[in-house]
């Protein structure tokens, strides 16, 4: 029997999330998702008018292409996704990924090599169509979660199917007060961490670009980050597990990068990318008041109520502050007390304290208030 949630997510991505048009094309690029969904998709596209080009992937057999290509087979195979994205109007991506760890055993300098070849496709697609990219609830999900299969079904369609409109209009004022401010000071258990974010735009996300979806981002100053952030949730980048990362800022940059759990020679290979990995292109603020626990899952932990999430890597063009790279890594610091407390200061004002905002025009972010 069809779960009609499927069908009420498949038009929820395509009529607001992309607000497909007549006419249009889009990619619609599916990992170890179920049949059903992908035909929803395609339903959904065709009662708009629009046009329907679909990719099913297997994750298990992308990471043995990816282990055996040359490097003249990616070049070819980034020329032919850049045609084809150049005639696409938007993109949407779901993946499932029965194993979350399935790359991490390919060599880090295929990795790498992949990650550069790869870019322009994925620059191409992030500033020039209008995407959405989220995940698929599956047994592997809801082990990460420490849920039951059924459980974590139900907390992704509840989290994925959240009031946005509501939620976008009470973003407005956190958006209106980042753009006054300049100088942003984050304080927790081992970070103490300074920057400026003046005249970089403010951006809301509440139910456009990612499912689930929960946060404004800007971007920091280039050159002004100075401190120390110490992550408390545990993430995966390409395949590799690292927890309780540690970063030092100079003059804006990462000078010194730690991990308890994970590889720190892996770590630093990240950040060795190119020249921007070492600099941050992002700051952001979640509160989706439904994701409340890391699932070691970044599309849903940068999304979390009380947390943060600060970016080394690629700045978006909406909000951009120069810094260019082939990584874009959204690390998050929650920051409610059972995760050790913080605070948010904008120009010396606390604005946010153990993960709930505390200036009047901003309560309306608390996850009381979104929930209801």
């Amino acid at each position: 029997m069809k779960d009609p949630r499927i069908t009420q997510l498949a038009e929820n991505l395509i009529n607001n999330a992309i607000a497909l048009k007549s006419g249009e094309n889009i990619l619609i690029e599916t990992t170890d998702t179920p049949d059903e969904l992908s035909t929803e998709l395609i339903k959904a596209v065709a009662k708009v008018g629009g046009n329907a080009f679909v990719h099913n992937y297997n994750s298990r057999v992308r990471r043995e292409v990816i282990r055996s290509a040359s490097e003249e087979q990616m070049k070819l195979s980034a020329e032919l996704a850049m045609d084809e994205m150049k005639k696409m109007q938007a993109y949407l991506s779901i993946r499932a990924m029965n194993n979350a760890m399935e790359n991490c055993d390919i060599d880090d300098k295929k990795m790498l090599a992949y990650r550069t070849i790869t870019q322009d496709v994925l620059n191409y697609r992030v500033n020039n169509t209008r995407w959405c990219v989220l995940r698929w609830p599956n047994p592997s999900m809801a082990q990460g979660a420490k849920m039951s299969t059924e459980a974590f079904e139900d907390f992704y369609f509840k989290a994925c199917l959240a009031d946005y409109p509501k939620m976008q209009r009470a973003a407005q004022a956190l958006v209106d007060l980042m753009n006054k401010t300049d100088k942003v000071r984050l304080v927790a258990q081992d970070t103490d961490i300074t920057f400026s974010i003046k005249d970089i735009p403010a951006v809301p996300c509440c139910g456009n670009m990612n499912i689930p979806d929960g946060e404004v981002y800007t971007a920091p100053v280039q050159g002004s980050i100075e401190g120390v952030i110490h992550y408390n949730t545990p993430t995966l980048y390409e395949g590799k597990q690292f927890s309780n990362i540690r970063l030092v800022f100079k003059q804006g940059k990462i000078v010194e990068a730690t991990c308890e759990t994970g590889d720190n020679k892996s770590l630093n290979a990240i950040f060795d990318t190119d020249e921007g990995a070492r600099y941050v292109g992002e700051f952001a603020i979640g509160f989706n008041p439904f994701v409340l626990s890391p699932m070691c899952d970044i599309l849903f932990d940068e999304k979390i109520a009380g947390s943060i999430h600060f970016t080394p890597g690629m700045c978006y063009e909406d909000a951009p502050n120069g810094n260019k790279s082939a990584i874009h890594w959204d690390l998050v610091l929650i920051m409610r007390p059972e995760y050790g407390g913080g605070e948010i200061w904008f120009d010396d004002k606390l604005i946010r304290k153990d993960g709930l905002f505390v200036v009047d025009e901003l309560q309306c972010l608390n996850p009381e208030q979104l929930s209801g």
